[in-house]
């Protein structure tokens, strides 16, 4: 049963324009943290959620505006030479391979060369970014030893789709990542994941048996549940898939059991409810209703989840998606979250720490996961 209605469907069209219309490469309107720097824009995993939405929603409708949009993006950031716009392969971040994944879609129908070339730089950080001894990437070269739930959402993807373009042998690797995420920082009786885990078990934040984080953070758990939903579907008829499907339920089933029964949201820190300070949040909820949603159209969850995942995406849009002035936002977006490193002690990972950073308005890590569901929305019709 589609219970998304049209006036949200109508909002959401507007909003999407707006969103694009009011943006330039140097400075998209959807990059909160760019804007409240007040430094230029750069390669970033932010806009790379936006550029991956639209690319999507190019995909479903065929309309050449939003390729444009994306091309006429990414075109500023790669120099003819293959060189990036404000990325630094040394820093070893993770979060910098993100945007690269649209890079094999805009190769694939522009033939333009610096793509390709992007893409070999871009997967070069990946063949030399250090590991925890368990053989998972670094989250970045100053958080050593550590994994973050946001990493595998940031790397896995392009990795990927580097390994079924140029050397499928890395797929046991991506499998094995996957794999380790789930074996180290699953809590099977809670269903839910830790943020993050540190190896060597030094760190501040760390419990010093487990090397984990204190804190179930909701949007660690969705970038790290649409990674799973994004590699499955690519893997398409690789037999290993099968490996990421039961991770994947896994992860779906134990993070259902967290709905809000009447906003049909996610708290902020997952578990602990509508205690003090805590509260529903946006980005980590729609990309709990994407992955729902696509893991139904997938066929790696029943069909009756799709009611589940349109709920959610129906309640953020309810809840959080707003008109003022004539002019749409989407608001309850946590800002950004970490842990560490030692310089930052006040992101420890507590309850206290999470609900702590700023709720803002429009930003891509909100935004492009909205987009990403409502084009599984339109999927399901």
């Amino acid at each position: 049963m589609n219970i998304v209605s049209q006036e949200t469907k109508n909002a959401l069209d507007r909003y999407i324009q707006r969103l694009m219309s009011e943006s330039t490469p140097e400075m998209p309107i959807w990059n909160i943290e760019t804007i409240k720097s007040g430094k230029k824009n750069g390669w970033n995993y932010i806009d790379g959620c936006m550029m991956t939405s639209l690319l999507n929603l190019y995909n479903l409708n065929h309309d050449e505006k939003y390729f444009q949009f994306v091309e006429n993006f990414i075109d500023y950031y790669v120099y003819e030479d293959g060189s990036i716009r404000g990325y630094d392969k040394e820093a070893y971040n993770l979060d910098n391979i993100n945007e690269g994944r649209v890079l094999f879609e805009l190769y694939s129908r522009t033939k333009k060369e610096k793509y390709f070339k992007a893409i070999a730089l871009l997967y070069s950080q990946l063949k030399d970014q250090p590991r925890t001894k368990e053989g998972n990437f670094f989250h970045k070269k100053i958080y050593q030893n550590q994994i973050w739930l946001d990493g595998l959402y940031m790397a896995q993807p392009f990795y990927t789709l580097y390994a079924l373009h140029y050397d499928p042998n890395l797929l046991d690797d991506i499998l094995q990542q996957f794999q380790n995420v789930y074996d180290i920082m699953f809590d099977k009786e809670k269903g839910l994941y830790y943020h993050g885990y540190d190896a060597s078990k030094s760190m501040f934040w760390a419990d010093k048996k487990t090397g984990l984080s204190k804190s179930f953070w909701l949007r660690s758990i969705g970038w790290y549940t649409v990674a799973l939903v994004d590699v499955y579907e690519l893997l398409k008829h690789d037999y290993r898939k099968e490996k990421i499907e039961k991770i994947f339920r896994d992860t779906i089933y134990g993070i259902l059991k967290y709905e809000d029964p009447k906003k049909h949201m996610f708290y902020q820190v997952v578990d602990c409810g509508n205690k003090e300070g805590n509260y529903l949040e946006s980005s980590g909820s729609a990309m709990i209703a994407y992955a729902v949603l696509k893991g139904v159209r997938l066929g790696i969850l029943e069909d009756s989840y799709r009611d589940r995942g349109l709920k959610i995406f129906q309640g953020i849009c309810d809840e959080y998606l707003s008109e003022e002035n004539g002019a749409l936002n989407l608001d309850g977006i946590c800002l950004s979250a970490g842990l560490g490193p030692e310089k930052s002690l006040n992101r420890n990972g507590t309850f206290e720490y999470y609900i702590s950073e700023p709720i803002v308005k429009n930003d891509a890590k909100g935004v492009g996961p909205l987009i990403m569901a409502y084009i599984e929305v339109l999927r399901a019709e």
